[in-house]
């Protein structure tokens, strides 16, 4: 019988030869290193002050920790090996991808479940963004989707007419071709292509807030069957929805193309991994 030495020295000799052979499938990404910090955040979703819409206010976000954005959008050929392996649905038009060009054409869930392939290739957990994390990571090529317009209650159409004009001069002169990576070039911060044709999805929700007259929240509501792609300006699409110009429920122009751009987490250290397992079985 092995004495309990033995047997932890077999667990480890195996996490070993695991994590070695998942890493050796799939190089690791290129991640920039957002610094902690803070920023005026303009808030996501619908915002109603005595029912009629308005823009949403702005607050102040603070990251305590550092986080790793990815450098570029995920492309097709590591899609693809999720694809293979049947982790990962196929995106609309695939014949259509190089495989040096980003994925584009792929759902929110798709996003999830390449994320989870991702993380178990490479030894690191992987995730979406959140609407706050992608604004901050892409500092002056984020777009204020504020519209800037007093409510008229008399003619509520005003402002609707204000907000598509916005949309359609964001859109104006959008390139509908799919590029290589780095092509729309680098912020500040040193990521490539953020605000490019690609839009890429976050893990928040869609939200509805009611106001008082005052401007004070009165009530609010998610809906996480609709979450936000970040791009040109945000866009509120259903989480099944690989290509926004088909169908789904984006706010204003829809975006030109759908992909992803994950957040790196790090994982617990080899020998807690190992511990929380040895505890799991109730061996020791």
């Amino acid at each position: 019988m092995k004495r309990p030495a033995h047997y932890i020295a077999t667990i480890l000799l195996a996490f070993i030869s695991f994590s070695t052979a998942n890493a050796a499938k799939m190089s690791m990404p290129e991640t920039v290193v957002i610094e902690a910090g803070s920023f005026m955040y303009r808030a996501s979703g619908e915002f109603l002050k005595e029912r009629y819409p308005v823009d949403a206010p702005m607050q102040k976000i603070a990251f305590a920790v550092p986080f790793e954005f990815m450098k570029y959008q995920v492309l097709a050929k590591d899609y693809e090996q999720c694809v293979t392996e049947r982790v990962c649905g196929e995106p609309l038009n695939q014949r259509r991808h190089s495989e040096n060009l980003p994925i584009t054409s792929v759902s929110y869930q798709d996003a999830i479940n390449f994320a989870k392939w991702l993380s178990d290739k490479t030894d690191v957990n992987w995730r979406l963004p959140t609407d706050e994390e992608w604004a901050f990571a892409a500092g002056s090529r984020f777009v204020d989707d504020a519209i800037n317009a007093k409510t008229n209650t008399n003619n509520p159409a005003e402002r609707w007419l204000t907000k598509y004009k916005k949309y359609a001069d964001l859109e104006t002169g959008n390139d509908p071709v799919i590029k290589p990576s780095g092509s729309y070039g680098s912020n500040e911060n040193g990521i490539y292509d953020l605000s490019g044709n690609v839009w890429e999805w976050t893990d928040s929700c869609y939200t509805r807030t009611r106001l008082d007259s005052d401007g004070k929240k009165l009530s609010q509501s998610d809906n996480c069957g609709v979450r936000i792609a970040a791009g040109q300006h945000r866009a509120y699409i259903s989480y099944f929805i690989q290509d926004a110009k088909g169908g789904g429920c984006s706010v204003g122009a829809p975006p030109t193309y759908l992909g992803i751009r994950l957040i790196k987490m790090p994982r617990a250290n080899l020998l807690e991994r190992i511990l929380n397992f040895v505890d799991l079985t109730g061996r020791r």
